[in-house]
């Protein structure tokens, strides 16, 4: 095993190896990519349920499909990624998360081809499944590949920063797709542009089958296999006594987090069509409208990335950096929805901006923060179950809360009801989120645990 430095002593941080590179600019890739698959959901599902289901925007029954289309997937891939973190304390991470992006970028392109609701849905699933799985695998694989903390903490800042240049290519690839759609092949006998998103996913899986053979697997996981069989992970042992209090309110801290964009982030490409200043618009203008809104948005997701990335190795206390960025976003977040009809495009635009800009920065905190309170026999266990359990299958409840809210809520128009729906649901979310912040553990060392 690598000598680990003395936190006694400054430590001047070596160079990145060829290697090294190589690998954070695929798990750099493979974090773009996983945003990509999840965030083209929220652009595609309005124009699937009226050209693919003939549902009318508002509806009930509209509604509910736009319910099962953020919770069904999410909640498959929360459920089976449970399973992708044992096996990846198990057989190792790399396996796992070569394999978990492939099953995504097949599936997404072959979700372009569905031709029910049903079969579109079931291949959501399998996408989701393979982004979450992906996920997990990817941060216990970087986290233990660079035994300096530093610069440990500055690669994962960094890599998952390019979770934002996936929601920048998504936001651009369906602009491109909306507008110049037409000159493409057509699919199924339509130019729809859902479509051709959905098949631009097989990309990520194409760069990985050439540098596969050149990525190292984790020396710190390989090193215990070769000294015996590892003891196998256990979702009983994240509850023991020296566990509980880590695995429940990283649990909780993450539904809390991935609820902001499930029940309101993801929301506005609905939002948007019903606004007063798009009103009189034909369709294609309004799918370009919001597709340039969430490039803003995704612009933003950039800004919190970079914030994040430079304040991780400044802020030495958690948290501290967590609520740096999540008390000004219980402030913001419900005044952006329950203004949002009225605030006008620039304010909009600008809240949109901040909101996203927020929960990228404490996205990438618990990227950074979960491998130093797991031990490595349950870091991917543990990840796995406050990710997944937390953030994938209790957070994106947020979706069914505001979309059911949405039938009841205050408002005239539609968009106006659904915009009422996500401010009172974030109210609620970052309300709990913020409370539980005071009791997040700090980690006991800069040094993973062993």
């Amino acid at each position: 095993m690598n000598a680990r430095p003395s936190t006694s002593a400054p430590i001047t941080m070596p160079s990145l190896t060829p290697t090294q590179w190589l690998i954070a600019a695929v798990a750099g890739l493979g974090f773009a990519f996983d945003l990509y698959e999840t965030l083209m959901g929220a652009l595609i599902v309005g124009p699937v349920l009226t050209t693919l289901g003939g549902l009318k925007p508002g509806t009930a029954e509209f509604n509910r499909w736009v319910g099962l289309f953020f919770f069904l997937p999410t909640v498959a891939g929360g459920a089976v990624a449970l399973l992708g973190g044992y096996l990846t304390d198990l057989v190792g991470r790399r396996r796992v998360l070569m394999w978990s992006i492939v099953l995504y970028s097949c599936s997404a392109a072959a979700a372009g081809f569905a031709a029910s609701l049903s079969v579109l849905l079931v291949l959501r699933c399998t996408t989701m499944i393979g982004v979450c799985v992906e996920a997990v695998a990817a941060i216990a694989w970087l986290a233990e590949l660079f035994p300096i903390p530093r610069q440990r903490e500055l690669v994962l800042g960094s890599a998952q920063g390019c979770y934002a240049l996936g929601g920048l290519m998504v936001s651009v690839a369906y602009y491109m797709f909306v507008t110049h759609g037409d000159a493409l092949p057509a699919v199924l006998g339509r130019h729809d542009a859902w479509r051709y998103t959905l098949l631009s996913g097989l990309i990520p899986a194409l760069p990985l089958m050439l540098v596969r053979p050149f990525l190292p697997e984790s020396p710190v996981w390989q090193e215990r296999t070769t000294l015996g069989s590892p003891a196998r992970p256990s979702i009983a042992d994240l509850f023991a006594p020296s566990m509980r209090r880590t695995t429940l309110l990283t649990t909780l801290m993450m539904a809390c987090l991935l609820a902001i964009p499930y029940g309101a982030l993801q929301q506005t490409p609905r939002v948007v069509p019903g606004l007063a200043w798009l009103q009189g618009l034909g369709p294609r203008q309004i799918e370009q409208a919001v597709s340039r809104l969430f490039l803003v948005q995704e612009l933003g997701s950039v800004t919190g990335r970079v914030i994040f990335a430079l304040l991780v190795v400044r802020v030495v206390r958690r948290q501290r950096l967590l609520r740096l960025f999540l008390v000004p976003a219980a402030i913001l977040l419900p005044w952006l929805f329950f203004a949002a009809t009225s605030s006008g495009m620039i304010w909009f635009s600008i809240g949109v901006f901040g909101a996203q800009a927020l929960f990228n920065a404490m996205h990438s905190f618990w990227g950074n923060y979960l491998p130093r309170v797991f031990p490595m026999r349950l870091r991917g266990t543990g990840e796995s179950f406050a990710m997944n359990v937390g953030g994938r299958m209790i957070g994106v409840c947020a979706a069914l809360m505001t979309t059911h809210l949405a039938n009841a809520a205050p408002g005239v128009l539609p968009a106006t009801r659904l915009a009422n729906a996500a401010g009172l649901t974030m109210a609620l979310v970052l309300t709990t989120f913020l409370i539980a912040s005071f009791w997040l553990p700090e980690p006991k060392s800069d040094l993973l645990p062993v």
